[in-house]
């Protein structure tokens, strides 16, 4: 019976084991799908989002940035993700710290905590919000367009 029990622990240990490799494997998966880090002054940040992969891994890594922002432009019932978006973001005293053209529905910002002013164009029209970035959380902006916005043309 002690055998048995042995028997038992290890092949619980080893699917202990395995599961938390095809964790790790999972997350190499979700991270080697992210677009490339960009960097702008001392900003880093990731733009994109074009396709299931891609998107997913941005979402799973956004509660790791200090600035998440979603594009999209509304639409019967629903929104659809927007891309091509020209986005300044200016700290409280007004130095712009990120000048970038989006190149999908999802902006990740490594930005210092503090108040920031962003200012988001597509398609010729302006949406401007406030955020506010705080230390060891993550701040989500959604912008939305109105309906009949025309994406890809300026």
């Amino acid at each position: 019976m002690a055998s048995n029990r042995r028997g038992t622990l290890s092949l619980a240990a080893a699917m202990l084991a395995a599961g938390l490799l095809l964790g790790s494997a999972a997350q190499a998966q979700n991270e080697s799908a992210l677009p490339p880090v960009q960097k702008s002054g001392a900003v880093e940040y990731l733009s994109g989002g074009i396709g299931l992969d891609e998107s997913t891994a941005i979402k799973s890594a956004s509660r790791h940035w200090p600035l998440s922002l979603v594009f999209s432009v509304q639409a019967p019932g629903k929104a659809e993700f927007a891309s091509d978006v020209k986005l300044q973001i200016s700290d409280a005293k007004g130095v712009q710290v990120l000048e970038t053209t989006a190149s999908g529905p999802f902006l990740l910002a490594k930005l210092a905590p503090g108040s920031y002013s962003l200012r988001a164009t597509l398609a010729g029209k302006t949406l401007e919000r406030k955020v506010q970035v705080k230390a060891g959380s993550s701040a989500r902006v959604e912008l939305v367009w109105p309906a009949g916005t025309n994406q890809g043309r300026t």
